[in-house]
């Protein structure tokens, strides 16, 4: 009787070596361990606040507009998508001026070149779903914190601010 031997070969290697790396991609998918997350309750409300200044805008009144009647912006997290977020209000902020009197005292007025060159200058808060992490607040896969720079994506407008609160839960 003939015995029948088989060897692997470095193709069989290979096939084996695809098959592993494919099946870690899909235990370890970001997607995957969100929607884990999401069913175990380990995803909690997440508000985030986003400044944005000095963003050169013909019309900052209609971008402000524009992004709360859109309901969501796209959010860029160390230049990794995170995807929308809903918007939950835009608070435009106002350039203020401070002069120091011959007196000692400091005197602060709202800035007169606003109408000249205007500018946006707002607080975006951000509704979404993350994680308390060990260092912060982890949100779209990336640990955020206050002072972490972000880009909000609309339909007219792209803008670079940074994080200036954070709030999880309720």
């Amino acid at each position: 009787m003939a015995e029948s031997t088989r060897r692997f070969s470095l193709v069989d290697a290979g096939a084996a070596a695809a098959v592993l790396m494919a099946a870690a991609g899909v235990i370890w998918s970001p997607k995957l361990s969100g929607a884990v997350a999401r069913a175990t309750g380990g995803l909690v409300p997440v508000t985030v606040m986003v400044d944005v200044r000095g963003v050169p805008v013909a019309n900052p009144a209609a971008l402000i507009e524009g992004a709360r009647s859109a309901g969501k912006v796209a959010i860029v997290i160390r230049n990794q998508p995170h995807g929308s977020v809903p918007v939950e209000q835009v608070i435009p902020l106002q350039r203020r001026l401070a002069a120091v009197m011959p007196d000692g005292k400091v005197v602060s007025a709202p800035d007169p070149n606003q109408d000249q060159f205007p500018s946006l200058d707002a607080r975006f808060v951000l509704k979404g779903e993350g994680r308390k992490g060990a260092d912060g607040v982890v949100f779209g896969n990336q640990n955020l914190k206050i002072g972490a720079p972000v880009e909000l994506e609309g339909r007219d407008f792209r803008v670079t601010g940074s994080v200036t609160g954070l709030q999880v839960g309720s």
